[in-house]
């Protein structure tokens, strides 16, 4: 087993296929899946589930991914130490739903890393398609949130899935709309007060269930409503339709303009907002301080993070 083996490996998990690796590490497509075979021989273990949809990682190969990341960061800590090589560059790939606070996040790590080439991942995407990542070590992390309607079911599948749900903060329900809205001077709104305009919520493809909705009280009946896929789309929406949708209340004027305004709606429903990751890897330190610094954007906007077993960082 070579160290060069163990940077194969790590290379295809992060692209998440054996031709897209091959790409990356400019060899051709046989020679890295002869290379991954090999080392699945020499260790006993199918390292990958290979199938018509592609390669996910076995029980036992997410397993030895997190011992051959360890070892692969320590021999490059000994390289730059030793051998006055520069720093690899550095990885990261979160999954989230669709939350500004993610973003900027997001943004505060990279401004922060020193180094001068990193390749980050930041997916907004589908709630179902979150737990898949983080479940298939295409992310390693996952930002979603849990209520009284949406947990059985979310939980269970986390459970099957081996992944954990670490709280970070419980939200109060805000409705967001246009600043230009007829409703957007109140203080508190009445979901009754939305019933003639249109409802603005994110698609979820094939796992359309209210159970992965990101928004809640989605089994409610409406007038009208438009799925989307982006929150691009969705602001824009909301400014050009007096649209509106329900979210954490956590909005940034920087990210988001001050176009859209956020109102508490008054309601019995919370929302756990939290991260889940794989329970059979360890986090890179990237990984790490994305959650930190996903601590720090919340804790500015006036929420409490909660402390408790499922705490990571």
């Amino acid at each position: 087993m070579t160290l060069q083996q163990l940077k194969y490996i790590l290379t295809i998990v992060s692209c998440g296929s054996i031709s897209e690796a091959a790409k990356q590490l400019f060899i051709s497509q046989p020679s890295l899946s002869s290379a991954v075979k090999e080392i699945e021989q020499e260790i006993g273990v199918e390292i990958f589930v290979r199938s018509s949809k592609g390669i996910v990682l076995s029980n036992e190969g997410a397993e030895f991914l997190s011992y051959a990341r360890q070892v692969v960061e320590q021999a490059e800590l000994l390289e730059q130490r030793y051998m006055n090589k520069k720093p690899s560059k550095k990885l990261c790939s979160i999954s989230t739903q669709h939350y500004a606070f993610s973003v900027q996040a997001f943004v505060s790590l990279l401004k922060d890393l020193n180094t001068n080439e990193y390749e980050c991942t930041l997916r907004e995407t589908r709630t179902h398609e979150i737990i898949e990542d983080v479940r298939n070590m295409r992310s390693e992390i996952g930002v979603l949130y849990l209520n009284d309607f949406n947990q059985k079911v979310i939980r269970k599948m986390l459970k099957e899935s081996d992944l954990q749900f670490h709280p970070l903060f419980m939200a109060e329900p805000h409705v967001f709309i246009s600043s230009e809205h007829p409703l957007a001077a109140k203080n508190l709104l009445e979901i009754e007060d939305l019933d003639e305009y249109p409802c603005l919520a994110f698609e979820q493809g094939e796992y359309n269930s209210f159970y992965f909705s990101e928004e809640i009280l989605s089994t409610r009946a409406l007038k009208k409503k438009i799925l989307v896929s982006d929150r691009a789309t969705l602001f824009n929406l909301l400014i050009g339709l007096n649209g509106y949708t329900i979210s954490s209340g956590v909005l940034n004027s920087d990210l988001n303009g001050e176009q859209i305004t956020s109102v508490r709606l008054r309601t019995n429903e919370h929302m756990q907002i939290g991260y889940i990751t794989n329970k059979k890897v360890n986090l890179s330190q990237l990984a790490i301080d994305y959650v930190r610094k996903l601590k720090v954007v919340i804790s500015d906007f006036g929420y409490a993070i909660i402390k408790g077993e499922d705490e990571l960082g």
